[in-house]
């Protein structure tokens, strides 16, 4: 569930911040993140952070630590059991009242995104164009479904040829748009595996591919790919300074007893 839990927390921080919005069920009330084009049928590990908290409330005798504090711990935690890097989660983030369907619809950034759409989308979140390389980097863990990449394996020109033929395989033109294939060779490693395959053109998704392909970015993705200590160094101070964007503090927002829930 690493790469799961990673994303959870990536796509709670770039809408509204990191407020745990993400995890609100729909209600009368909620337009759930869930439901956005970003998150339906692909955002998941909901049950382990339910069950984190569980354990936290128990130990702690009530909700003290927040829905969104647990995304940003698990996120540190699920890295470092798959190799990589640490970094100090800073903490005391509140839990929102609200969620934003719309919002996330709009503030995602997408797997077709080219390279300046990307550059923008990261600075609208305050992150710079190392930080989007670095945070991208996250994709040397995990899957992604077949409609993502479908159009780049069979469309693309700045794609490997064997490895487009392998990766339709699984992913026919038509049909088959949930089957899954690896971000990188080693899925369930954090690694370097990620960069070597963007300048061998095998990045499975455009968005992935958009970060070496002639433009500004192309140095930043040689030098992950030659240094990993330098990946570790950035991705872990990129991860913090995207933890901090917009938290809700002191007398904002609400400590959730249940993280799928507001209180009431």
């Amino acid at each position: 569930m690493g790469a799961s839990l990673l994303r959870l927390h990536f796509h709670d921080c770039f809408v509204n911040g990191c407020d745990a919005s993400l995890l609100l069920d729909p209600s009368p009330t909620i337009d759930s993140e869930k439901n956005s084009r970003a998150n339906q049928n692909s955002a998941r590990g909901f049950e382990v952070i339910d069950a984190i908290k569980a354990e936290v409330d128990q130990i702690c005798g009530r909700p003290v630590v927040s829905c969104a504090d647990i995304l940003a711990v698990a996120a540190r935690d699920s890295v470092v059991a798959l190799g990589g890097p640490s970094w100090q989660v800073q903490l005391g983030r509140r839990d929102s009242t609200t969620a934003s369907r719309a919002q996330a619809d709009t503030d995602l950034p997408s797997p077709f995104m080219d390279l300046p759409a990307l550059i923008n989308n990261f600075k609208n979140h305050g992150l710079n164009e190392r930080d989007l390389v670095a945070l991208s980097g996250a994709h040397t863990i995990g899957f992604a479904q077949c409609f993502t990449f479908r159009n780049r394996i069979y469309n693309a020109t700045n794609i490997d040829p064997a490895f487009a033929v392998e990766r339709r395989a699984t992913c026919p033109l038509t049909g088959g748009n949930t089957n899954l294939a690896p971000l990188d060779l080693t899925p369930a490693h954090f690694d370097t595996a990620y960069f070597n395959n963007l300048v061998k053109q095998m990045g499975l998704l455009i968005s992935d591919q958009a970060l070496f392909s002639g433009g500004s970015t192309d140095d930043l993705v040689n030098t992950y790919k030659l240094y990993p200590q330098v990946f570790w160094y950035d991705f872990a101070q990129s991860m913090i300074k995207m933890g901090n964007i917009k938290p809700l503090t002191g007398d904002q927002g609400q400590i959730r007893a249940n993280c799928r829930l507001v209180n009431y």
